[in-house]
């Protein structure tokens, strides 16, 4: 596997999705002060359930996805801290908004922290809108969806 290929999670990545997602969330613990839900995700269930997928040998980066009727959800994107910079987490919202055309979906949707500045400054720029912003439990949480144009159906 090549930095470039994004490739569905098997179990033997269950470890590493895990260090990638505690090493691309743990900064945002102290600003938004709850663990953020991707760390406390059941990784070893995303990846049997074929909703994981992961960039990088080692492992880099990973996207969660699941398809709902009518939208691709996007739960969360993780870089590795020591990845940044090279252009894993465009391959990977490519990689998004690729799979949601392959399944006939119209649109991506995901959140965000409302604390979590720097994405609500990345998503619009990958051609996200805002939709609402709506508390869920502890999180305050930025909603965006995506719309895909091209054939899709």
């Amino acid at each position: 596997m090549t930095d470039e290929t994004i490739r569905p999670a098997e179990e033997r990545d269950v470890p590493a999705v895990r260090a990638v997602t505690d090493a691309a969330y743990r900064p945002y613990v102290a600003r938004i002060g709850v663990v953020p839900a991707p760390m406390t995700a059941d990784h070893a269930a995303d990846v049997a359930g074929g909703k994981v997928f992961v960039t990088g040998e080692p492992v880099t980066g990973l996207v969660v996805v699941e398809a709902l009727p009518g939208r691709l959800f996007l739960e969360s994107v993780a870089v590795h801290p020591d990845a940044r910079g090279r252009g894993v987490g465009r391959r990977l919202l490519r990689f998004v908004d690729a799979r949601a055309r392959t399944l006939g979906l119209p649109e991506v949707r995901l959140y965000t922290n409302a604390l979590m500045w720097e994405n609500q400054e990345l998503y619009p720029r990958y051609g996200y809108e805002v939709v609402e912003r709506r508390v869920d439990g502890p999180y305050d949480r930025v909603h965006y969806r995506k719309r895909l144009g091209g054939n899709v159906s």
